[in-house]
């Protein structure tokens, strides 16, 4: 039993509570990197541990320190990353612990009663006797060294089914890649027991998953401990671990959900398909026509990108002198991919049909049926009887991938005419790319020598402002700001005033919290560093802070542009429609770190125009993030029903419905339409009473197909971009916070590489 006051060490000789027969242990682990370690169980072998177990995979935080702690108290397990960070990994009332020869990691309370317990919170493993209940996810580790949570995920479902799925945020049962399909049964639970069967029950059914023989297998003189883990790859495999009495062990895969790797969805990128090698390991390869995104292996999972743009198709008269043919037999993609067009015709039918037509990036074509596709499609991989073709730049030759399997494909290119004039065309343009290359290369080397003699001149370099959140003095940013004479802004937290730091003439922007929580120092310092955490190339950075007794303020890097708000509302300042789009896309990656990249999701919760700043190259950074944690709730609410930014907020949130990044989603659609129709999102001075609200007016002219009258005044729109981002932006501002997409399908969607059904009217009638 583990006692309370009891505590392990991440760097120490004491780091983890053993059980009895010593085959499994509790403790911080190596996570990552060498110097990093994790909270976990793991299954103890002289060669190598086995990890079955992780507390807070799901929590983003990156590998714990050498200094790190873990105390049992009587209110659960708290574990120390430094003396000032601390949370709680288990909180509960408890007075003893055991980790047992199960690999159970249990708590009691006063009675003896089991309390928690680590068989009830699976993470990609159940070990013997344990269960997996209803709709409790077995998510694998991203890989063997990162065990937060993966892409994969298997569930017992409602209906008695025990299901594979990518682990996506719009899941379909298309998806489903494995499933047990069991017929209107009541099965409820997955289970291993300790001979190694693993089958579904529920009632007086049972249904066993294993066809292995365990006891033809058994030796004397051997323990087996089994376990079922989906591993990294998605697939689901039962194992068994074998220790003979001289100490030595083995390991060996007893049961496996699929042979064939590649049948798992999401095993490869988006753009890609999976092939098997005669080892019988997965390769990811992009399709003709699509290259990796960076320097990486074909095994790693990554989103293949077009190799060339799809807009020189649009603009040319003759887009089949453009494009060759690339052809790939025994090719399939996912039935979740629906063709947007299937035509009756022969293969040279096909082709032709499929150069022609500038929306179509792939085809897929078998027995007389030509299937059209748009991007991006998912889950291919090697099917005998399909060919597939793509579309690749005029004189570049696809060379064919080895033949390592005898379902590989083969790649063939295709002859086209006027082969000379656009070999000619494409030396030409080489040579002067090379000549423009060559020019920037010249001018950025120059631009950095000057830029280190300006270094080495100065006497200040700066290394405390530019490396660290700075602490300021109330007086000194007085001085700095001459005594908050220039105001620049004024938001929902307070008024914005320009400064200059000391002799560097440096320019940065102080703001004057008004009303902040009634939280101490320490709570403010913590939640601001927290923010200045946050580094995104579209968020405006955090310099440094002030704390002078109720006063507070924060110190941001200074953005000469101003406000997006300001550059839509002037009427004399001209904005193209790559611009526009440039923008949006912009704001939308600053949204997507703040949900799912920093290491805390950070929800805005006050996305408008005056939030959105441009720097010197018109770049969109977003501003004010974090500040909903720091300001009183009552006062939040009221500032911004008074301030004129309600009209970018989510309907649900005048009900007091919980926070979720849907609102969000709602802000950033009110301000795509504004970037738009370049108007606010509320104005009285217009033609018509049906103006007045512009998500209405502009389902209307949509839905109407009026499109010109959001953009009177522009005589050079881009009609396909303006209908893309109002589709979009309709989209963002449902009134149902479900349908609204999420922030990486709305990029996906900007960029043109998911397609954009028709969206609803954003208020239901």
């Amino acid at each position: 039993m583990i006692e309370l006051g009891s505590c392990l060490y991440a760097g120490g000789s004491h780091s983890a509570w053993i059980s009895s027969s010593g085959r499994f242990a509790f403790g911080f682990y190596p996570q990552g990197d060498a110097d990093g370690f994790a909270v976990g169980i793991w299954l103890v072998s002289a060669e190598n541990n086995t990890i079955v177990w992780t507390a807070n995979r799901d929590s983003h935080i990156p590998p714990l320190s050498f200094n790190s702690t873990l105390n049992f108290t009587n209110t659960g397990l708290r574990l120390f990353q430094s003396r000032e960070e601390s949370q709680d990994l288990i909180s509960l009332v408890t007075s003893l612990a055991s980790m047992l020869d199960s690999g159970n990691f249990v708590l009691y309370n006063d009675n003896h009663t089991v309390v928690w317990q680590s068989f009830d919170h699976p993470t990609d493993t159940i070990l013997g006797g344990q269960t997996l209940a209803s709709n409790i996810k077995l998510a694998p580790s991203v890989s063997k060294t990162d065990h937060s949570i993966g892409r994969f995920y298997f569930v017992v479902q409602s209906d008695g089914n025990l299901v594979a799925y990518p682990n996506n945020q719009q899941i379909s049962p298309q998806d489903a890649y494995w499933a047990s399909n069991t017929p209107g049964s009541t099965l409820q639970q997955l289970t291993l027991d300790f001979s190694g069967s693993l089958y579904l029950s529920g009632g007086d059914e049972v249904l066993t998953l294993s066809d292995y023989n365990i006891t033809a297998h058994k030796s004397r003189n051997t323990t087996s401990i089994y376990r079922a883990t989906v591993d990294v790859d998605g697939n689901l495999r039962l194992y068994e671990h074998q220790f003979e009495r001289n100490g030595s062990s083995q390991v060996n895969v007893l049961w496996r959900a699929l042979l064939d790797t590649c049948q798992i969805k999401g095993i490869c990128g988006l753009n890609s398909y999976c092939s098997n090698t005669i080892s019988g390991d997965a390769v990811c390869e992009c399709f003709p026509g699509f290259i990796f995104p960076s320097k990486s292996s074909g095994n790693v999972s990554l989103d293949c990108v077009l190799a060339h743009t799809e807009d020189d198709c649009q603009s040319s008269e003759d887009p089949t002198i453009l494009y060759n043919i690339s052809r790939l037999e025994n090719m399939y993609f996912s039935d979740s991919d629906a063709p947007y067009l299937v035509t009756l015709m022969n293969e040279e039918e096909c082709k032709k049909s499929f150069l022609d037509d500038c929306d179509c990036m792939a085809t897929l074509y078998s027995e007389g049926k030509c299937q059209k596709y748009r991007l991006p499609l998912t889950y291919g991989r090697t099917v005998p009887g399909r060919i597939a073709f793509f579309k690749v730049p005029s004189g570049i030759v696809v060379s064919p991938t080895p033949n390592n399997s005898t379902q590989k494909p083969r790649i063939v290119v295709d002859n086209k005419k006027r082969l000379i004039t656009i070999l000619a065309s494409s030396l030409g343009s080489i040579s002067l790319s090379c000549l423009v290359l060559a020019a920037f290369i010249f001018s950025a080397y120059k631009r950095q020598v000057y830029r280190y003699a300006a270094l080495s001149t100065s006497e200040n370099l700066g290394f405390t402002e530019d490396c660290s959140l700075r602490p300021f003095s109330f007086d000194e940013l007085e001085k700095f700001t001459g005594g908050f004479t220039e105001e620049i802004g004024r938001g929902s937290f307070g008024a914005v005033y320009r400064g200059t730091i000391g002799d560097s003439n440096r320019s940065i922007a102080v703001k004057r919290l008004e009303t902040t929580s009634d939280e101490g120092e320490r709570e403010f310092r913590t939640e601001i560093t927290a923010i200045a955490r946050t580094h995104h190339r579209n968020l405006v950075k955090l310099i440094g802070f002030c704390i002078d007794g109720s006063r507070k303020l924060l110190v941001y890097e200074y953005l000469r542009n101003g406000s997006l708000a300001s550059l839509l509302f002037n009427d004399d300042k001209n904005l193209s429609w790559g611009t526009r789009l440039k923008m949006a896309l912009d704001v939308a990656r600053g949204v997507l770190y703040l949900h799912d990249e920093c290491e805390v999701r950070i929800i805005h919760c006050n996305i408008n125009p005056r939030n959105i700043l441009l720097d010197e190259a018109w770049t969109a950074k977003i501003s004010d993030f974090g500040f909903a944690r720091l300001m009183k709730p009552h006062h939040l609410r009221i500032k911004k029903e008074d301030d004129g930014t309600s009209k970018y907020l989510a309907p649900e949130w005048q009900k007091d419905a919980p926070v979720s990044v849907k609102f969000d989603i709602y802000s950033f659609g009110m301000v795509l339409l504004e970037i738009v129709c370049r108007r606010s999102s509320m104005e009285i001075d217009v033609s018509s009473t049906e103006e007045i609200l512009p998500s209405n007016w502009v389902y209307q002219c949509f839905a109407e197909g009026r499109l010109s009258e959001l953009v009177r005044e522009d005589e050079g729109a881009n009609w396909k971009t303006l209908e893309r981002m109002v589709k979009v932006g309709l989209w963002c501002v449902q009134d149902n916070p479900s349908l609204r997409p999420s922030i990486k399908n709305v990029i996906l969607m900007l960029e043109g590489l998911k397609d954009i059904p028709i969206p609803p009217s954003p208020v239901p009638y």
